[in-house]
């Protein structure tokens, strides 16, 4: 309910639902977890590791208290009237389990040390990271993702219109199938070595690679859609005059859709895999390359930096994704969940 048809309750005199304007236990609990994570982070002094304490103590135990002011707020009642409240609302759950497991990762490295040193960072340690290293690790962010944009792109484009070609044409389908089953399996992440030879440099190694793991089962769902197409969709253009593309293009293409999208999410996954791993190897930047550097470097608190970030960005990926899935495949929204 909005708050204009609360008002507009409220002055015909029938009171709103209740449920809009009881009190928020489960943010109540979250806010007092938070609260105990930053009084421990502030009052507890943090054991010192070599010749110096962990940085951004204070800062990281103000956060916590502040989070916890904001769910305080947040389970006012009336305050769920709000779009952004209710959402926090159904992450209740998840935020007092978040402060119990930060809570219990801050006592176990900085203030009791129980876990050694580089290797287990406290939270705060995070923060030091993002705050000075951050040109670094958005530069591996960018060069990852104008890596992944070229292989992901050419591999969809590559595997559509090979799933296409086969699923519509059996004399195509003689001649690729057999390679397409011998050659799709094959982890991408194997051929490194042989790419690395073949290709001029490192990143058109890389995006081969990445390509290859994304045509795999972009073309395999595709093909699987097309040749899945019920026939009668044909008869019926036929009689209306329709020609081979016309079949092709409104027809085959429109149905096989939901496959096609199907492929895509699990070419994307597995071109992070390839991604990360060809970084590694051989590519100069990246945040797979970064990985490598901070473990070089017994960085650990860059490490567990770069993997926060690449998993928000690469679940950032999917979900935009499936929201173009959703708009373009309306009638089929919600069949995939993610």
């Amino acid at each position: 309910m909005s708050s204009a048809d609360v008002l507009h309750a409220l002055a015909a005199g029938v009171n709103p639902p209740a449920r809009d304007w009881r009190l928020w236990k489960t943010g109540i609990a979250a806010a007092a977890l938070w609260a105990g994570v930053g009084g421990v982070t502030l009052a507890w002094p943090n054991v010192e590791v070599g010749f110096s304490s962990w940085g951004y103590t204070r800062e990281f135990g103000a956060a916590a208290l502040a989070l916890a002011l904001l769910l305080l707020l947040a389970a006012a009642p009336g305050a769920g009237q709000l779009r952004a409240v209710r959402a926090l609302h159904r992450a209740g759950p998840w935020l007092a389990a978040l402060a119990v497991a930060v809570g219990a990762w801050e006592i176990a490295t900085a203030k009791l040390a129980l876990l050694p040193s580089p290797f287990f960072a406290p939270p705060q340690s995070l923060i030091e990271v993002y705050v000075s290293d951050y040109k670094r690790l958005a530069d591996s962010l960018a060069n990852s993702l104008w890596l992944l944009a070229n292989g992901f792109l050419l591999g969809a484009a590559a595997g559509f219109l090979t799933g296409v070609a086969i699923g519509w044409s059996r004399g195509l389908g003689y001649w690729v199938h057999p390679v397409l089953r011998f050659l799709g399996p094959v982890p991408s992440t194997a051929l490194l070595p042989m790419a690395f030879f073949f290709f001029p440099s490192s990143w058109s190694a890389a995006v081969f690679l990445i390509a290859l793991a994304t045509w795999f089962p972009v073309t395999v769902l595709t093909w699987s859609g097309v040749a899945g197409v019920n026939r009668a969709y044909y008869d019926v253009a036929r009689t209306m005059g329709a020609n081979e593309w016309f079949l092709v293009l409104r027809v085959a293409i429109p149905a096989a859709l939901p496959q096609v999208f199907v492929g895509l999410f699990m070419g994307l996954g597995a071109s992070f895999s390839v991604l990360v791993a060809a970084e590694m190897m051989g590519v100069k930047s990246g945040l797979g390359w970064y990985l490598s550097w901070a473990q070089g470097w017994a960085s650990y608190a860059n490490m567990y930096g770069a993997l926060i970030v690449m998993a928000l960005v690469f679940s950032g990926l999917i979900t935009l994704l499936f929201l173009g899935r959703d708009r373009l495949l309306a009638w089929q929204k919600g069949v995939v969940k993610w």
